[in-house]
């Protein structure tokens, strides 16, 4: 079962009704159960931060049991470094998605920018603490490393290369930095203007599959 952290959806407003227990999941298979914790971790690390939770806070908000946590990982910061390797497969899967869809390249150049940006405007928390945990953890920094690596590689992919290359490296860094930026408010605090920042990013973007398709 692969974790999906592609659901952008706002959450639903709370009504005052009764509290009721969580129900607890159906008994699955451990990689079902592993997939629960850590979708129920990305959003507890979204909401409140990697400082703001704690491993039996994660079990119960995915339905189980504090020793079910520990039985699939060692502990919070695991189970965070899971949720951002899923992250990184959600988002590419969403990049690949967008691919496959017919349009010119500005039409998808698009496409792809509004969903890269949407992605990082929902999961703005769960970046937030990434960026803070890479800077004080060294293991945590390792991890982060080997995943962009992963994405340069998937970025040369496209151009049918098998090692990336610098402009890889600038079009995965521009966006996601850029990304962040515009999904943390820091633009508008500087005074710029978040929709020319986003066509900047659309014509990098129709640059980048001028060579690719």
């Amino acid at each position: 079962m692969t974790t999906d952290l592609r659901d952008r959806r706002p959450p639903r407003r709370r009504t005052e009704a009764p509290r009721q227990r969580r129900p607890r999941p159906r008994r699955g298979s451990p990689e079902e159960t592993r997939s629960r914790l850590v979708a129920a971790a990305a959003a507890e690390f979204n909401r409140v931060g990697y400082r703001g939770t704690d491993s039996n806070r994660i079990a119960r908000a995915a339905g189980y049991a504090p020793g079910t946590f520990y039985k699939h990982f060692p502990d919070k910061r695991a189970v965070f470094l899971a949720a951002y390797e899923a992250w990184v497969t959600a988002e590419w899967n969403t990049i690949e998605g967008v691919l496959r869809q017919r349009g010119s390249r500005g039409e998808l150049a698009s496409r792809l920018v509004d969903e890269v940006l949407l992605m990082h405007r929902h999961w703005r928390g769960l970046r937030a603490s990434l960026r803070a945990l890479v800077a004080e953890d060294g293991s945590a920094r390792d991890f982060y490393r080997r995943q962009r690596m992963r994405q340069v590689k998937l970025l040369a992919a496209l151009h049918g290369r098998k090692q990336p290359s610098e402009t890889d490296a600038v079009l995965l860094y521009t966006f996601e930095r850029v990304c962040d930026a515009i999904a943390d408010g820091e633009l508008r605090e500087l005074g710029l203007r978040v929709e020319a920042t986003v066509e900047l990013l659309r014509q990098l973007a129709r640059e980048h599959l001028r060579g690719s398709r």
